[in-house]
């Protein structure tokens, strides 16, 4: 009896793994995703089927926008920009500039500030100054906005903000904020503050990478004042982990630039909630504060164009002296991959900075399989030692800087709602260098010699979980 009901499974469980093995080829995804998936199912039996359910599904067909709707609503907020565009773009980055325009209607914004915060209590000790400042709205959107003391610091702010005739709206990630509790939203609910849910999903604790996520970090405050970087909202950020500090870099951004956040916080808020504000109020006139010109960038799963990974590909293919990248994960796609090869190979000097320990295994050990072509071709690779290094930040031939929430892997230039602000300004590329050297100082070059001298189960280990990037 038992056997037949074994059986009976195992035809049953057969014929489903063969259904969804052809829905997969169907769906024309990335030949590599493709096996990686189907070496799941055939190698993880039943196993697979879960993870499947879980991270393999591509919901873009289920999308809570149409791409043509979506592209609609985006040019209503573009539309208010108060903005003149300027004629003679940066010559270094005029084929960067009209690429990123074309492919993500990102117009060039001038007359912006840019302060750099490379430490959590500094960055939220001058946003909660900001947001006490604020006399007409503030917009927050976050991937992790958690439940502890920086959490409930912002919290309250709000909640006394409200109460003063602010207007206030907040986007954040069902599952990068899984960990927090209704009673939490329902505080600054019933203090007036609207606060919409990204994409909730139901087992929100055994999908911490699921796909699709909202990963991007953004505050606009009365239309003027704007962060954009890589910080969530939690302690770690001021108190480290247990093994180290927590080393990330954020930005404000004060003037013209600041609309084209407000107006990726808008698009969001849209998705989320049904309702399009596109009131000039939130694009109020603004005077010059800097000479920084600069593009803020979005990509998602909602357009196959990948435009933030575009645009890291032709600033990299077109670099001429230098590129110096900091990133917690790096499972780069095969075509950057093979532009940071050839750079280097053409004269570039090509760095890059990860940490020696990371908050995911697996990621580490996928990110490690990548080194030694890496060095073979020159390119320097660092151990960030104190910490983990969260820090998204890439400086370009000393006059190009990239910062925001989309790391070097595939999951954030494919599958995550990201973005990225381009900022073409020498004084501020001089700044994001000095930081990248100053880490420097605290990291361990990987010297290809001793590298490849690890023990051979090590170096397996790694190549094996590597066939699994597609999946990461």
């Amino acid at each position: 009896m038992y056997l037949i009901l074994f059986r009976i499974a195992e035809v049953v469980y057969l014929i489903t793994a063969l259904g969804v093995i052809i829905v997969i080829i169907s769906e024309n995804r990335n030949p590599i995703k493709t096996i990686s998936w189907i070496m799941v199912l055939i190698f993880l039996p039943i196993v697979g089927l879960v993870i499947y359910a879980f991270f393999g599904q591509n919901y873009t067909k289920r999308r809570n926008i149409s791409l043509r709707y979506y592209r609609k609503i985006k040019k209503r907020p573009l539309a208010e920009l108060n903005t003149t565009e300027l004629i003679d773009y940066p010559t270094r980055h005029t084929d960067l500039i009209k690429l990123l325009r074309n492919l993500n209607d990102a117009p060039l914004l001038q007359g912006s500030s840019v302060e750099f915060f490379i430490a959590g209590r500094d960055k939220f000790d001058a946003m909660f100054r900001d947001i006490d400042q604020a006399t007409d709205h503030i917009h927050i959107e976050y991937y992790a906005w958690d439940d502890d003391i920086v959490g409930n610091q912002l919290k309250n702010l709000l909640i006394n903000k409200s109460a003063q005739g602010v207007k206030i709206r907040v986007i954040v990630d069902a599952v990068g904020s899984w960990r927090v509790k209704k009673r939490f939203y329902e505080e600054l609910r019933s203090a007036g503050i609207e606060v919409e849910e990204f994409m909730k999903v139901t087992f929100p604790m055994l999908t911490s990478h699921a796909n699709y996520r909202n990963h991007r970090k953004i505050v606009v405050i009365d239309g003027r004042v704007g962060y954009i970087g890589g910080m969530n909202i939690a302690d770690r950020y001021i108190n480290g982990v247990s093994w180290g500090n927590w080393r990330d870099t954020h930005i404000r951004i004060e003037g013209k630039g600041v609309q084209g956040l407000q107006s990726v916080f808008l698009i969001d808020w849209f998705m989320v909630s049904k309702s399009l504000i596109t009131a000039r109020i939130y694009f109020p006139p603004l005077e010059s504060f800097g000479d920084n010109q600069m593009q803020i960038v979005t990509s998602g799963p909602y357009s196959s164009d990948r435009e933030i990974m575009q645009g890291f590909m032709h600033a990299i293919f077109y670099a001429k002296s230098s590129i110096y990248i900091q990133t917690p994960y790096f499972i780069p796609p095969d075509g950057l991959f093979e532009a940071l090869i050839s750079a280097s190979v053409r004269g570039v000097d090509v760095r890059l900075m990860v940490s020696r320990k990371s908050d995911s295994v697996m990621v580490q050990l996928a990110s490690r399989s990548y080194f030694k072509r890496l060095m073979i071709a020159g390119i320097k690779v660092y151990f960030y030692e104190p910490g983990f290094l969260h820090s998204k930040l890439t400086v370009i031939d000393d006059s190009l800087t990239l910062i925001g929430s989309a790391n070097f892997d595939n999951r954030s230039f494919e599958q995550n709602l990201e973005v990225e602000a381009f900022i073409y300004d020498e004084c501020t590329a001089s700044q994001a260098k000095s930081i990248f050297l100053e880490d420097q100082k605290n990291s361990k070059e990987i010297v290809l010699r001793e590298w490849i001298k690890r023990p051979v189960w090590l170096r397996f280990k790694e190549s094996f979980v590597r066939l699994f990037t597609p999946l990461l």
